[in-house]
C-alpha cells in the first residue's frame, strides 16, 4: 500500500486519545513510506493527522471541496492539494488515489464516506482494503452492528471481511495487508444472492 485514504473527525473531540491517535497514524504511516491521502482541512483530527505526516516527512495529499475551501477551513501545507466542486467527486478522488482505507474517529461525515468505501467494495467499484481505528473502543457499537447487519441477512457472508478492524495501527496495517478481495455482488449469478 504506497497511499491510505483516512477518514476522520473535522471537529476537535473533548477526549484527546482521539488527537493522539490520529497524530500517531500520521507519523506512523509517514514512517512506513506510505502516503495519506485525506480531507484537506486544518482543524480537529484532519489537521492533527496531516500536521503529524508532514512533520515525518511524509507524503499528504488534500481533497476539498471549494465551498470548504473558501470557508478558510482548508490547510495549506501539503504535498498536493486536489479542488473539487461536489462531496461525491471528492469521495471518488479518495478512491482512485488511494489502495485503501482507513477510518479515525468522527462524526456523519466520516461515517458517509466509511459505509461508501464498505458499499462501493460490496458492489465491486474497488477492490481496495476498508479499515477502521478502533480508538478508545469508539467503534464498539457500530462494529457490533456490523455484525448484526451480517447476523440478520442484509450483508452478505461473503462480504462479511470486507470491513478490517483493529485497536492499533499496526494491527490494522497487517489485517488490511492480508485482505483479499472478496466476489462484489455485480459479478454474482441469482443463485449466489
Amino acid at each position: 500500500m504506497k497511499r491510505l485514504a483516512v477518514y476522520c473527525g473535522s471537529a476537535t473531540p473533548a477526549d484527546p486519545a482521539f488527537i493522539e491517535a490520529a497524530r500517531q497514524v500520521g507519523q506512523g504511516l509517514a514512517r512506513r513510506g506510505i502516503g495519506v491521502v485525506y480531507g484537506g482541512g486544518r482543524l480537529g483530527l484532519m489537521g492533527t493527522l496531516a500536521d503529524a505526516a508532514l512533520e515525518a516527512g511524509g507524503e499528504v495529499i488534500g481533497v476539498i471541496p471549494e465551498a470548504l475551501v473558501q470557508a478558510e477551513a482548508a490547510h495549506h501545507g501539503f504535498t498536493h492539494l486536489h479542488i473539487v466542486q461536489t462531496m461525491h467527486q471528492r469521495k471518488a478522488l479518495f478512491t482512485d488515489l488511494s489502495d485503501g482505507f482507513v477510518t479515525l474517529p468522527g462524526g456523519v461525515g466520516t461515517m458517509d464516506e466509511l459505509w461508501e468505501a464498505i458499499s462501493w467494495a460490496q458492489l465491486g467499484y474497488h477492490a481496495k482494503p476498508v479499515g477502521l481505528l478502533n480508538v478508545s473502543r469508539f467503534y464498539d457499537p457500530l462494529i457490533a452492528f456490523y455484525r448484526q447487519m451480517v447476523e440478520a441477512g442484509f450483508i452478505r457472508s461473503a462480504h462479511a471481511g470486507i470491513l478490517i478492524h483493529a485497536d492499533d495501527m499496526d494491527a490494522l496495517l497487517d489485517g488490511m495487508a492480508r485482505y483479499q478481495p472478496h466476489q462484489p455482488i455485480c459479478s454474482m449469478t441469482s443463485s449466489q444472492l
